[in-house]
């Protein structure tokens, strides 16, 4: 099992899990928009006994503005 930490973005802080650790970037739905967030170095804890295997992902961009008071 692998787990996105997002960082930045208005997901930030937010833990995903990842169908591979491989992945190089995560399009998520987000309201009436999509986010796009890239892998950041390298994955951690890829032990046998260290826990889930994780991987930090930087937001880039949003495909619209956000804005938490639209109506």
């Amino acid at each position: 099992m692998a787990l996105a930490r997002l960082h930045g973005g208005p997901l930030d802080g937010q833990i995903l899990p990842l169908d591979s650790a491989d992945q190089t970037s995560l399009i998520l739905p987000y309201s009436e928009t999509q986010l796009t967030y890239r892998r950041e170095g390298e994955a951690t804890n890829t032990g046998a006994h260290d826990g889930p295997t994780e991987v930090g992902f930087r937001f880039v961009e949003s495909g619209d503005d956000i804005s938490p008071h639209d109506d």
